[in-house]
């Protein structure tokens, strides 16, 4: 009877044959993903012609006294948490009345008990605010914090209280609110063009919108007067357009000729069946008793 003969090298095939089987059988380690502590966060909005972006993160207070504590009084703070805070501007602005010119800044702070200091830099990639060096400022300005009467939990910056030329910057958390005065320009860039679509032989013409403009921004209401005017007469039964009259008869000083117009637009709207009609009623009314 022969020996089978022993061989190595097939056992040893054998024995990784084996072990690829078992470890293609055990699945892989779970990927796993955390909450973030901080949040990122990204809030972009429109103010007149100019768009801007911020991008930051949202720590929480999480029982904690941050600002006046962690984060001291009378340290720059890198406003957020995380890399510094970012924000840009796609035209000029002014904040707190200091020129700013359009690009990316990281944005820091210097808190206060009863000011602040706001800061920007030229964007970097800075971690924080360990590499702060005022000597690369752009623009420092002054800010008055105001008391909240309910604490919010996570940091937020937000625009709000927005007008065509202006906004409000805040800088919200805990219990303060710090306002930062935001202002674009608009009039000086939409009032030239307004005047050359006015001027040319364009068949249609936004008459209209430009009477609004010049209305709520105090230019010349002769020009709105006539342009409203011009857009009756393209629409004569739009009531809500006299009603706009009636504003920019106001608004010249002439109160019974914009009285006399917003009865003519309630008399017009009663005849209407549209959801406008009501509301309309209701503007003409108020207006009329603003006069009185």
């Amino acid at each position: 009877m022969m020996t089978p003969l022993f061989r190595p090298g097939l056992v040893l095939l054998s024995a990784l044959v084996v072990a690829g089987s078992l470890a293609a059988q055990t699945p892989p380690a779970p990927k796993l993903q955390f909450p973030a502590p901080s949040p990122a966060a990204t809030l972009k909005q429109r103010v007149g012609f100019t768009d801007i972006e911020i991008n930051y993160s949202r720590p929480g207070l999480k029982g904690r006294v941050v600002v006046g504590n962690l984060d001291p009084y009378g340290i720059v703070w890198r406003t957020g948490a995380n890399s510094a805070t970012r924000i840009s501007f796609s035209t000029p602005v002014k904040l707190q009345g200091s020129n700013l010119d359009a690009g990316t800044y990281e944005l820091f702070t210097i808190p206060g008990l009863d000011e602040w200091t706001i800061i920007l830099q030229k964007a970097g990639k800075q971690w924080g605010a360990y590499q702060y060096k005022a000597e690369n400022d752009t623009l420092r300005v002054k800010a008055k914090p105001v008391a909240l009467a309910d604490p919010v939990e996570t940091f937020t910056i937000d625009i709000n209280d927005i007008r065509d030329e202006s906004a409000t910057l805040n800088l919200i958390w805990a219990d303060w609110r710090v306002p930062v005065k935001l202002e674009v320009e608009v009039v000086s860039t939409l009032v030239p063009q307004i005047e050359a679509v006015m001027a040319s032989d364009a068949a249609k013409k936004p008459y209209a919108q430009a009477a609004m403009f010049y209305r709520d921004h105090d230019l010349d209401l002769k020009k709105a007067a006539g342009w409203i005017d011009a857009a009756i007469a393209e629409q004569p039964d739009a009531y809500y357009l006299l009603y706009h009259k009636a504003r920019i008869l106001a608004k010249m000083g002439d109160k019974d000729g914009a009285i006399a117009t917003a009865r003519q637009s309630i008399a017009m709207a009663a005849k209407d069946t549209g959801p406008a009609k009501d509301e309309y009623t209701r503007l003409n009314e108020a207006l009329i008793a603003s006069l009185r």
